[in-house]
């Protein structure tokens, strides 16, 4: 369980206007890194090393897994004005809502030494006039300096919004200072605009360099616009954020929830929730539909690529409605409805 916090952190220029009773703000710890809400997360080298050396139960399932998800380059949608999600792959979500653009966790290529395994289905130089770029967290599968470099030059009046101490970052990455930073259950200010971004827990950690661990604020986003109440999840381990969230906001009409880099449990599960406990944190969240991602597109872990959607579909059929579920083919838009 996590140490009680030091102090609680939170934008002072920002507002909270929904959060738990009795919140205080972000928790940290007496060395100033952030603590999730119930785990304190260790990245202990014995832990690694007991991972990378034993033996993989999935390896020739792996190895003889052939990953070709159909990729959709119609990429007309671009040019309508209809409410859309669009995955483009791993946590890379392209949505229009009220004729406001959102970019979340950008990520179009490699990273270092891992190699995307789905190809990007969109000619990047076609996204362009966004308005909000979110930011999940540091990690490099979330964000990438080329990726968000690119994006900086085409949309040079978008505005970043992440959590707390990530502006620094994001400045280095693109020279802009339109970066907004929160801190838990804090309302970011959108310029009187007709939505409301919010970001809320996960169970995550930070980290980007040697000494870094856990001194950026990791999370997800609420989206509220045109009546409609969508959370994307950001990393996270299954935890009572879900419900805590729930408690907060009443309900959901869609929730983004990762099932990818799961395995083994016993080290993963910190960090990344398997696609079972997905479908109960989605079942927490009193959502209507889920949106699954997080999955088929960086090799991670030791589940094969596409193991997690396997998995998803196996556990949605056993115990939730499968009308519930929604499964986006990569850069096919979904339309936002009801």
């Amino acid at each position: 369980m996590t140490n009680p916090a030091s102090k609680y952190l939170s934008n002072p220029d920002l507002k909270t206007p929904k959060a738990p009773e009795g919140w205080q703000g972000t928790p940290v710890d007496a060395q100033g890194r952030f603590m999730n809400l119930n785990h304190t997360f260790s990245a202990e080298l014995k832990d690694v090393l007991r991972w990378k050396f034993q033996r993989n139960p999935f390896k020739e399932q792996k190895r003889e897994e052939i990953w070709n998800p159909v990729i959709f380059r119609d990429n007309s949608w671009l040019e309508t004005t209809d409410d859309i999600f669009v995955w483009l792959g791993h946590s890379t979500f392209y949505i229009r809502i009220g004729g406001i653009t959102i970019l979340t966790d950008p990520v179009f290529g490699d990273i270092l030494s891992v190699k995307r395994l789905s190809e990007f289905p969109v000619d990047i130089h076609r996204l362009v006039n966004l308005d909000y770029i979110l930011l999940s967290h540091d990690h490099r599968d979330h964000l990438d300096k080329k990726s968000l470099n690119i994006l900086s030059k085409q949309n040079p009046d978008v505005r970043y919004l992440t959590g707390l101490h990530m502006k620094e970052l994001v400045k280095e990455f693109t020279a802009s200072d339109n970066t907004e930073e929160a801190g838990w259950y804090q309302q970011y200010n959108t310029d009187n605009q007709p939505i409301k971004i919010t970001f809320v827990p996960s169970r995550h950690w930070s980290k980007r360099g040697l000494f870094d661990t856990n001194f950026r604020l990791w999370g997800g986003f609420v989206i509220e616009a045109k009546g409609k109440r969508i959370l994307f999840g950001g990393d996270s381990g299954y935890d009572t954020h879900y419900k805590q969230m729930a408690a907060v906001f009443g309900s959901f009409d869609y929730a983004i929830l990762g099932i990818g880099a799961y395995a083994p449990e016993w080290f993963m599960s910190p960090n990344h929730q398997s696609p079972k406990d997905a479908l109960k944190a989605f079942t927490e969240l009193n959502a209507k539909y889920y949106i699954p991602m997080h999955y088929g597109t960086f090799d991670l872990s030791d589940e094969p690529l596409g193991e997690p959607l396997k998995q998803l579909l196996t556990a949605a059929e056993n115990e939730h409605p499968k009308d519930k579920l929604i499964i986006p083919l990569i850069g096919r838009p979904v339309e936002i409805t009801g």
